[in-house]
């Protein structure tokens, strides 16, 4: 079983007054416990440390104030909780304050805590179905090639500074956002990229911060569990391009949400497109397109562009990382210095995002992050185009997660590749093999004459993919990509797409890259 990552803190915790949190709670303590030094804030007792004033929230199954014991074990020198936590909390014997809007209050409370609302870097924040973490990534990888310091918080991993640690959610909670931005102050970091999830803005999570320039990548149908119709899901998106988020933004005109939130503007926002019938503020050319790399241009009306090379592989790929430069520029960095940088192509590694993982000879095979219909539809046309023989699709989805999108991404599984192999991604507690009979039923329904597998479990899955596949082929393995681990009835089980394609590929016979 796997732990969950720890939260990335500050290594000098602050030191801040009790009465000081109080005030901004916008409530009272006890004179008695006004002088109480508070180190660090947290939400779960998971997360508490020695010193931490921990925040019992109000849940969907039951109150955090439950747990304040755990919390006061674990470190937590006081609660903040409201009125129906209240008693539960006192019965801990720390201080207690009480105020409302606990979740509302969450972003402020925590800047305040860890002062980063002082001195602030250059902050991008980046939100979209699709495209998110490329964006994120390629944004970060320009700002240090251009030589500054830089942080990055990804659904994948969170740098500081060129150190690398894992990641917990695509957007942390307040608490943990702001000990991440407290711990990049301390590393002189001067420019943060942070992918903004739908649920990260909804839920509050990136409060507190103002993003300088601000990105939207795309819409397509996901988390409709959460968000019920795709209305409600883009505004969500929406809320990180209001005054109080972020001060500019630029918008991909792909699909036609983007074309909605231009046409609404609250900020100054720019747009972006490969179409030149559109007529954007700035210009994507896909000059020169190999298996290995792409050549693109960005140029703006004004005249400035920047022309560069990027490892990436289909165009969705490349429109992020147009993107990225496009925001680079917005925020005021000269076009001419980020071309200087950019000389020699975009030096990106980007985990999980098409990556192959296949050596010089045989089948080629790529694992994938993405999970969506609008995913598997753009990646496989990638694949597609640089593959002289059949693509093997090989995929799972979510259990307890969004149903409604299954059928989708098997159609459109089907309809893009030449053999399709229906695997397990994360169970959760939904009945796995409910769920890949659902993926069957729709990828059979709409292409009935093609060649549709169910196999489980994955390692059996990818062996059987490799069997089947010759040289020349590419076989797509969707859904896992970076990760490191499967959910199991709650349980994150140690696993590795990347390491079971190598090793299927090595039992028949195939070279493998080294990951030394």
């Amino acid at each position: 079983m796997e732990s969950t990552p720890p939260v990335v803190r500050p290594s000098s915790p602050p030191r801040v007054r009790l009465v000081d949190v109080a005030g901004r709670a916008d409530t009272s303590c006890a004179p008695a416990d006004a002088g109480t030094i508070v180190t660090g804030i947290a939400l779960s007792t998971q997360s508490v440390q020695p010193g931490d004033l921990f925040v019992a929230l109000p849940g969907k199954n039951g109150h955090g104030a439950a747990y304040t014991d755990g919390a006061v074990q674990a470190g937590a020198v006081a609660v903040l909780t409201d009125a129906d936590g209240e008693a539960e909390a006192r019965a801990a014997g720390v201080p207690v304050l009480v105020s409302d809007d606990l979740r509302g209050r969450l972003g402020e409370l925590s800047a305040f805590i860890y002062g980063t609302a002082d001195s602030a870097p250059t902050i991008f924040g980046i939100t979209g179905t699709n495209g998110k973490t490329t964006t994120a990534y390629v944004l970060e990888a320009v700002l240090r090639q251009m030589g500054l310091v830089t942080g990055l918080s990804t659904t994948a991993e969170r740098h500081i500074a060129g150190e690398v640690f894992v990641s917990r959610l695509t957007t942390p909670e307040a608490t943990d956002v702001h000990a991440l931005l407290a711990r990049m102050k301390e590393q002189h970091v001067e420019a943060v990229v942070l992918e903004v999830s739908a649920q990260g803005l909804t839920h509050g999570r990136v409060d507190g911060i103002v993003f300088d320039v601000a990105g939207f990548t795309n819409l397509s149908i996901d988390h409709l569990d959460d968000y019920g119709t795709m209305e409600n899901y883009f505004d969500a998106k929406e809320l990180l391009f209001r005054p109080d988020r972020s001060r500019t933004g630029v918008v991909s005109m792909e699909t036609p949400w983007g074309l909605k939130l231009l046409s609404e503007p609250k900020i100054p926002v720019s747009s972006i497109s490969a179409d030149a019938a559109t007529d954007p503020d700035w210009r994507l050319e896909i000059l020169e397109a190999l298996p290995e790399a792409t050549r693109f241009r960005v140029q703006n009306r004004a005249g400035e562009s920047v022309e560069t090379t990027v490892a990436l592989l289909g165009d969705h790929l490349v429109a992020d990382a147009g993107l990225a430069v496009a925001m680079i520029v917005e925020a005021g960095y000269p076009a001419a210095r980020i071309q200087a940088a950019l000389q020699d192509g975009i030096e990106v590694y980007i985990p999980g995002r098409t990556e192959s993982v296949s050596g010089p000879t045989g089948p080629r095979v790529y694992v994938d992050f993405g999970h969506s219909s609008d995913a598997f539809e753009k990646t496989l046309r990638a694949v597609k185009a640089v593959t002289p023989g059949r693509v093997i699709m090989l995929f799972g989805a979510d259990g307890d997660r969004d149903p409604v999108k299954r059928p989708e991404m098997a159609r459109v599984a089907a309809a893009g590749s030449d053999i399709v192999v229906i695997t397990d991604h994360h169970p959760r507690f939904e009945d796995p093999a409910s769920i890949r009979r659902m993926l069957v039923d729709a990828a059979r329904e709409a292409f009935p004459s093609k060649q549709i597998v169910e196999v489980s479990p994955p390692e059996a899955a990818i062996d059987y993919a490799v069997d089947l596949a010759r040289e020349g082929d590419a076989i797509l393995w969707a859904g896992p990509g970076h990760q490191d681990y499967r959910d199991i009835r709650g349980v994150r089980t140690p696993y590795s797409a990347r390491a079971l394609a190598r090793e299927a590929l090595a039992r028949h016979g195939w070279p493998v890259p080294s990951t030394s």
